[in-house]
């Protein structure tokens, strides 16, 4: 096995026997000057196969703890689930979670679907959530809301990578992403007055989001919840954001005779804020 590339000291590109690539972890597996071949295997302690390379920046971005503790949690919803799980679940939802940490430390409540509501239609999902919330607060010591147990029962959801979403409407879907991807971007840009980094993580979050978008699109289960009070409220506080979610909105009645739901629009809400944030907004 042949380590090619650097991510930080635990965690390395590698290329296996077969001529694949993954990222390994390692206690010191990125120390050593790259490439180099690796001949005791029992120094890799977790392989990442299929993870998109927009995401590799998060290995040095995301605390090792979180990271640790999301693999395991991913490990347990794979026994748990009956479905396939996207393989870049381990890094998407260590991202969230160490986002929800965060926002727990300085005190920022951010509104959540109501978990009970979630568990009616996703009781898996949802037992998952509750779970997952349970042992963040013992592992990290910090006190969090119980909704945001739905935050990361959804997470699981939009994860779903099974036989199921490929059907065939999903992947007419998926052959309009990019220009899906890109009207929508523009919609964004042309309200804000800003030029969206097409490289960074958080068009690539959002990218992701918008792609599960279009697989619930495709199978018609789109996200449900009586939260108009919510996304009405996060509304009055980002107005030119939420501007944008509702000509976003339009934007999919008008081209493609779909109605968004207002749950669907306050996660594009959440989600282009967070780039507008970072783009100094």
């Amino acid at each position: 096995m042949r380590v090619i590339k650097k991510l930080n000291n635990n965690f390395a590109i590698c290329v296996d026997s077969e001529g694949k690539e993954f990222i390994a972890y390692g206690k010191g597996i990125g120390f050593p000057k790259t490439p180099y071949d690796i001949t005791d295997l029992t120094v890799i302690d977790r392989r990442f196969y299929d993870v998109d390379q927009k995401y590799l920046a998060l290995f040095n971005e995301l605390p090792e703890k979180v990271l640790h503790f999301t693999v395991k949690l991913v490990d347990i919803a794979r026994n748990e689930l009956d479905y396939e799980l996207n393989p870049n679940i381990v890094l998407t939802l260590a991202d969230h979670i160490n986002f929800c940490i965060q926002r727990a430390k300085q005190h920022i409540y951010v509104q959540m679907p109501l978990i009970y509501e979630v568990e009616q239609q996703y009781p898996q999902e949802g037992k998952l959530g509750r779970y997952a919330l349970k042992q963040i607060e013992r592992r990290f010591a910090i006190q969090l809301n119980q909704n945001e147990a739905s935050g990361i029962a959804l997470h699981f959801v939009n994860a779903r990578y099974n036989a199921k979403t490929k059907c065939d409407v999903t992947m007419q879907w998926q052959q309009r992403y990019d220009d899906v991807l890109e009207d929508t971007v523009s919609i964004v840009e042309d309200e804000m007055g800003i030029v969206i980094n097409r490289c960074s993580f958080n068009f690539a979050r959002y990218s992701s989001h918008l792609m599960y978008l279009l697989q619930r699109l495709g199978t018609g289960n789109l996200l449900e919840s009586n939260i108009s009070e919510m996304y009405c409220s996060l509304g009055e506080e980002c107005p030119k954001i939420a501007r944008c979610v509702e000509l976003i909105g339009e934007y999919f009645h008008k081209k493609w005779n779909l109605t968004l739901s207002e749950e669907e629009k306050l996660y594009l809400l959440l989600h282009i804020n967070r780039i507008c944030t970072r783009e100094g907004l």
